[in-house]
């Protein structure tokens, strides 16, 4: 299985079912001519597999995937669930979910179902259990992917039944609940667990409490229809692996850490140029960020199972990917640790939502740019894949990602313009600038392997959370700690305690008092200590915490405003470490030298010194480097390099200068 999973993969989502057979063989002789070795089926196909209840016709399905087989690529085959058949629906109305504002979904969409409803999870695992049965053993079938893209929040009857019995185990009495949530607010004490409503926007704002566990209570549902789909699999399947793509970092409705813990290996769906907004220009550190987001959920490498290959959307379409991007996409994966580039999707549809959700075809299905950089790509990959087999990114650096934290800033985020999600990819952009590379990981994690652990607003902490920290810090690490951390419990309740609650000692300093700035509004600061003579600190944004320092010196002031004066960053020695808290969330010139200082005193290199917009890269084994340089923007870049290196993409030497084309790759290995 491992060998498997190591090895490159490259290929397209593809929709036979949406094309007449007739096309079959020109759509597998262009995919093997840009050498694709695997292709996704399947997931959206539920209507034609099971055209009427317990009557299958998976025949064609055979053949398609016979063909691809005979043209060199292996199958990732998908569960239908996400889109259920009318006539599934039609039977069973109370299967489709109910929205927060209480109306109830209707059909003619995907992801209109409950995953609660125990007659949808009767019919999937009906349908999964056949593909199993018919498929499982099947030489061509690599992998299976569960689903599509799990999410979308319910409020039905049955999910109410459900949360009462994941309360029930939760808590154990409603004594316990009624503690655990503070319900003497508002006169809000339960005396019986049917009376606990939903978090639904009908009648004002829940309890917070309340609303942060219906968050892990769905999370906790699909990954238990996740799990009864895996439950059907397994017993069938012979060595394929099983998968189900996510969202990256910026999807924030389900607990990523535990869908993936039962899964083989980890996929997600990458847009970078986005869709439907128009106007969106690419981010490279927020790819990156989703990556690596990605790699940390198992630790390990993983697959891309939808790559932008088109501009897209639904009634609006976004940006066209530009000359070299898509390519340049690819490569930016593969060196963040991705085994597999699968692009979405072969041919763009000619009916139904996505028609301006292009793939790498047109409407037309003629090969035109997308196809030749596609196929230019995969050429280089067949020559690439011995040298990167094996191959994995390894950090010195961590952050933190925390879903209560996040769960529980969607409930209150204090600050209108405060979004942990971006918060951390602020954090994580300062990193990116300088090329060091990053694992993302959850607050309990091993942290000895890492030089420096970036924790940005750390909302909800416990005991075991601050003890990991503390023994982090001890053992040696550096640790950034953000505001609003420590705050809260974990049930979302506010600590008793000066912030940032279990976390003060840690910190050696307490806030004393804090501002939330409206829209715009900044403080400028002043550094000290260490940092003074440093250039311009930046400003303070969204959060000002005055802070008191209790053993720790300070390293900023607020340097005008009613806080003139005030401590807004401390260090704190503490064991063989030290701990740095940051009292607000700060503009991109602070967190530049706030973090470009960080890097100097845990002794962290960046892969590559590069000009602004290039990005370097590292994927090692057994004491082998490949260097990825990746030219994110419009215009040639010249990159100093240290040393005799091969350039494998073009099998050329490179030492001194080597240029970079407009959106342009290299991959270097030391001579």
């Amino acid at each position: 299985m491992t060998s498997r999973r190591r090895m490159l993969y490259y290929g397209a989502d593809y929709y036979p079912e949406h094309w007449p057979e007739s096309r079959w063989p020109t759509d597998a002789r262009l995919m093997q001519e840009a050498g694709f070795n695997l292709v996704r089926l399947g997931e959206f196909a539920w209507s034609r597999l099971e055209p009427a209840p317990g009557r299958y016709d998976f025949a064609w399905l055979d053949r398609a995937i016979d063909l691809l087989a005979a043209h060199g690529m292996r199958v990732v085959l998908g569960t239908p669930t996400a889109s259920p058949p009318p006539w599934l629906m039609a039977q069973h109305p109370d299967a489709f979910l109910v929205r927060e504002d209480g109306l109830r979904a209707t059909y003619g969409h995907r992801r209109c179902y409950c995953p609660s409803n125990p007659a949808y999870r009767e019919r999937t695992a009906a349908i999964v259990g056949a593909l199993a049965r018919h498929y499982g053993a099947h030489p061509h079938i690599l992998a299976w992917q569960i689903d599509n893209e799990f999410g979308s929040r319910c409020y039905c009857e049955h999910c109410r039944q459900r949360f009462h019995e994941w309360l029930r185990a939760r808590y154990g009495t409603l004594d316990a609940l009624n503690e655990a949530w503070g319900t003497v607010f508002w006169s809000q004490e339960y005396t019986d667990w049917t009376e606990i409503p939903l978090p639904a926007a009908t009648g004002g704002v829940a309890n917070p409490s309340l609303a942060l566990d219906y968050r892990r209570f769905m999370s906790d549902l699909y990954v238990e229809y996740q799990a009864l789909q895996i439950g059907e699999l397994r017993p069938y399947s012979r060595g394929q692996l099983i998968t189900h793509n996510l969202m990256g970092f910026g999807y924030e409705g389900l607990n990523y850490y535990d869908l993936a813990r039962p899964l083989d290996l980890v996929s997600w769906d990458n847009y970078p140029r986005g869709f439907w907004a128009t106007a969106q220009e690419v981010d490279p550190a927020a790819a990156a960020l989703s990556h690596d987001a990605m790699r940390g959920l198992k630790g390990a490498s993983f697959w891309v199972m939808e790559e932008q290959s088109g501009p897209s959307g639904w009634e609006t379409m976004g940006a066209a990917p530009r000359p070299g991007e898509v390519r340049l996409w690819a490569y930016q994966a593969l060196a963040h640790g991705a085994d597999a580039i699968v692009y979405f999707r072969w041919r763009t549809c000619r009916f139904g939502t996505e028609q301006l959700w292009h793939g790498i075809l047109d409407h037309d299905g003629r090969p035109r740019r997308r196809y030749e950089e596609v196929k230019q790509t995969g050429q280089e990959l067949a020559r690439l894949a011995a040298a990167l087999a094996g191959t994995s990114v390894k950090a010195e650096v961590a952050l933190i990602h925390c879903y209560d934290s996040r769960f529980a800033f969607q409930v209150q985020p204090g600050n209108p313009g405060f979004r942990y999600a971006g918060h951390a990819l602020d954090l994580y952009r300062a990193l990116h600038r300088r090329n060091v590379a990053a694992d993302v990981v959850p607050p309990t994690a091993d942290l000895s392997g890492y030089r420096l652990v970036l924790a940005p607003a750390l909302h909800v902490v416990t005991p075991e959370v601050a003890e990991n920290l503390e023994r982090y810090v001890q053992q040696g690490g550096t640790l950034l700690l953000t505001a609003r951390s420590g705050v809260k419990t974990a049930t979302n309740t506010v600590v008793d305690l000066p912030l940032p609650g279990l976390l003060a000692r840690l910190a050696g300093a307490e806030v004393e008092e804090y501002d939330s700035l409206p829209a715009g509004a900044a403080q400028p600061l002043a550094f000290a200590g260490p940092l003074a003579g440093r250039p311009p600190a930046g400003q303070a944004t969204v959060w000002c915490e005055a802070l008191a320092p209790r053993g720790a010196e300070v390293l900023a002031s607020y340097a005008s405003g009613w806080l003139a004066g005030r401590p807004a960053a401390t260090r704190h020695r503490h064991g063989a470490g030290q701990a740095i808290y940051l009292g607000t969330c700060g503009d991109a010139v602070l967190l530049q030298a706030l973090v470009d200082w960080l890097l100097a005193e845990a002794k962290v290199h960046p892969a590559l010194a590069a000009p602004e917009g290039v990005e370097a890269t590292l994927r090692q084994a057994d004491g082998r480097q490949l260097l990825f340089l990746l030219n994110h923007t419009s215009e040639p870049r010249e990159v100093a390099l240290d040393g005799a290196w091969r350039e494998l993409i073009g099998d050329r030497p490179a030492r001194g200068l080597l240029r970079l084309e407009a959106r342009g790759v290299a991959i270097l290995e030391k001579a």
